[in-house]
C-alpha cells in the first residue's frame, strides 16, 4: 500500500474500488496556468477557471494523490464564515464582513449541488453545526460574534435552550450552545476524488506523485519537478500548510497538528442516545473539540493542536503523517463528552497539519509583487466549504478580473503576524503549554493563573473564536 493511503479513513474509503491510476510529470510541459497542489483550493480553482474560460490550459501538480493531503484528511466539517464573523467584521467592514459571511453560507449550498449534479457520493447531510460549551467557562463564547452580526440585522444562529442542547448533540456534557443551520457534513476525501474526476473531465491536466521541488522565478515562470518542469504563463500556489517553504508566506502562517479517530459502526448506540443525524459539534475551548457521524454510523472525534508538533522553519517533512500517535488520548476525550459510548471500540486514527493564519481567515496575494505567482493559503481547519470561495478568488486574480472577489479585503499584503525563527518555535512551545493549562484549568472549575492567561491570549483563531483570545482580532 503506498504511503499516502496511511493518511486518513477517509482516503482509504474514497480510493477503495474506484480507478486509482494516476500520471507522473515526465519531461518538460507548457501550460497557461500551473496550479501547485491537488486538493480542495486547487481543484476548486482551476473548475472555476474552466468554467469562465473553457479554453485556458491548466495543469496541476500534486506531489501525492488528491485527497491525500489536509482537503482528505479533516474532520469534514462544511462550514460557513458566520463564525467567524467578528474577525471578518474588524478585517474588512461590516457591509463586506456580510456579504462575504453570506457568500460562506451560500458556498455550503453550491458544494452540495456540485456534488448531486457531477454523481459524487460524498455523503453531504445538511444539518447544521453546534456551537457548544462543555464546561461552565465555555459559555457565551459565542456571545460577541452574535452581537457583532446582529449590529447588522443578521441572525444565523438560533439559541438552543440546555435541555435542546444535550438532547440533540446525544450528551449531557454539552450544557450550552447555538445553532446555525447552514453547515454541513461531508465525506472530505470522496469530494476530493469528485472534484479532481470533473477536473479531469473538463480537460485539467493532473500531475500525481508529481512534487514542486523549484520555483524558478523567471517570465514565464518554470515549475521543476523531480523528473520535468512546466512553464506557465502564472501560477496559483494552492498547498496549504506547505506554504510555509516560502518564507514571504511563513511570516504570516504557523502550522499546528490536528489528530482524528473515528470508531467502529455503531448505528444502533447512535440512534440511543439520539445522535444520529450529520450534526456537526464543536466546543468553545482553545485546542478545539470537533466532532460528527457518519453515515454509516461512526463518531469522527478529533483534537485540535493536541500533540504540539510544530515544524522549524519551512520543512515540514511528514511529521503530520499517517496515524495519530495520540489516538488514545483522543480517544479518552471522546468517552468523556460520550461516557454512553465508553465500550465502543476506536477502528482508526489519523493525523494531519492545520495553515493557522492569526486571525483564522484565509489570504491572498501576489509572491514578491509578482502579479504571474499567486497564492492562497490560511484557512486555519475550515477549508472545506471556503476553499470554493477561495477558488473563486484565485480565479479572478488569474484572470485578472476586478470584481468582488479579487478586490475584496482577504486579499491583501502580509505583515509580520509569527516571530522569526528561533523565537518563533520556542515561543509556539510556551503558547501551547499555556493553552493546555488554561484548557485543563477551565474542565476543572478553576481560574487560569494571570501568566497562563497571557501567554494564552497569543494562540491564534482556529475553527471559531474563543474567549479571551487576543491574536488576529486587532483592526
Amino acid at each position: 500500500m503506498e504511503d499516502y493511503r496511511k493518511n486518513s479513513h477517509w482516503l482509504n474509503e474514497a480510493l477503495d474500488g474506484n480507478n486509482t491510476e494516476h500520471t507522473e510529470l515526465i519531461g518538460n510541459t507548457t501550460a497557461d496556468i500551473c496550479i501547485v497542489g491537488g486538493g480542495f483550493t486547487g481543484l476548486w480553482t482551476a473548475i472555476h477557471l474552466k468554467n469562465e474560460d473553457p479554453a485556458i490550459d491548466i495543469a496541476i501538480i500534486e506531489k501525492d494523490t488528491c485527497g491525500a493531503g489536509p482537503s482528505g484528511r479533516n474532520g469534514g466539517f462544511v462550514l460557513s464564515w458566520w463564525g467567524k464573523f467578528l474577525t471578518l467584521e474588524k478585517l474588512c467592514g461590516g457591509e463586506e464582513a456580510v456579504r462575504l459571511a453570506k457568500a460562506s453560507a451560500e458556498a455550503v449550498k453550491k458544494i452540495g449541488e456540485f456534488c448531486s449534479e457531477n454523481h459524487i457520493n460524498a455523503a453531504f447531510r445538511q444539518d447544521g453545526w453546534l456551537w457548544a460549551a462543555t464546561n461552565q467557562a465555555q459559555i457565551g463564547a459565542w456571545e460577541p460574534t452574535l452581537a457583532a452580526a446582529e449590529k447588522y440585522q443578521e441572525y444565523p444562529f438560533e439559541r438552543w435552550t440546555s435541555e435542546e442542547v444535550a438532547k440533540k448533540s446525544g450528551s449531557e456534557r454539552h450544557i450550552s450552545g447555538v445553532f446555525e443551520d447552514v453547515p454541513a457534513s461531508i465525506q472530505p476525501a470522496q469530494l476530493a476524488r469528485g472534484l479532481r474526476r470533473v477536473a479531469l473531465q473538463k480537460g485539467i491536466r493532473i500531475y500525481e506523485k508529481t512534487p514542486l521541488t523549484r520555483l524558478q522565478k523567471e517570465k514565464p515562470v518554470k515549475v521543476h519537478t523531480p523528473q520535468g518542469t512546466v512553464i506557465a504563463q502564472k501560477v496559483v500556489l494552492a498547498i496549504n500548510a506547505w506554504s510555509i517553504r516560502f518564507a514571504e508566506l511563513r511570516k504570516s502562517l504557523i502550522v499546528v497538528s490536528s489528530d482524528i479517530v473515528a470508531t467502529e459502526p455503531i448505528p444502533n448506540k447512535l440512534k440511543e442516545i439520539g445522535y444520529d443525524n450529520g450534526l456537526t459539534i464543536s466546543d468553545s475551548r482553545m485546542l478545539v473539540h470537533y466532532y460528527r457521524t457518519t453515515v454509516d454510523g461512526r463518531i469522527a472525534f478529533g483534537k485540535g493542536g493536541m500533540n504540539g508538533l510544530t515544524p522549524y522553519g519551512g520543512n515540514l517533512g511528514k511529521m503530520f503523517d499517517g496515524p495519530s500517535r495520540l489516538s488514545n488520548d483522543v480517544t479518552e476525550w471522546l468517552k468523556w463528552t460520550y461516557p454512553k459510548l465508553k465500550d465502543v471500540k476506536i477502528d482508526s486514527s489519523w493525523t494531519g497539519p492545520i495553515d493557522r493564519s492569526s486571525n483564522g481567515l484565509p489570504f491572498f496575494g501576489y509572491l514578491d509583487g509578482r502579479e504571474d505567482i499567486i497564492y492562497g493559503a490560511g484557512y486555519s481547519g475550515n477549508g472545506v466549504g471556503p476553499t470554493y470561495l477561495g477558488g473563486r478568488i484565485l480565479s479572478s486574480m488569474v484572470l485578472e478580473t476586478k470584481d468582488e472577489w479579487s478586490t475584496c479585503r482577504l486579499v491583501r499584503k502580509l505583515g509580520r503576524d509569527f516571530p522569526p525563527e528561533p523565537i518563533r518555535y520556542f515561543g509556539g512551545k510556551i503558547v501551547r503549554k499555556a493553552v493546555v493549562a488554561r484548557d485543563k484549568a477551565e474542565d476543572e472549575g478553576r481560574i487560569p493563573g494571570a501568566l497562563t492567561e497571557y501567554f494564552a491570549k497569543f494562540a491564534p483563531a482556529g475553527l471559531s473564536p474563543f474567549k479571551g483570545q487576543k491574536a488576529g482580532i486587532k483592526k
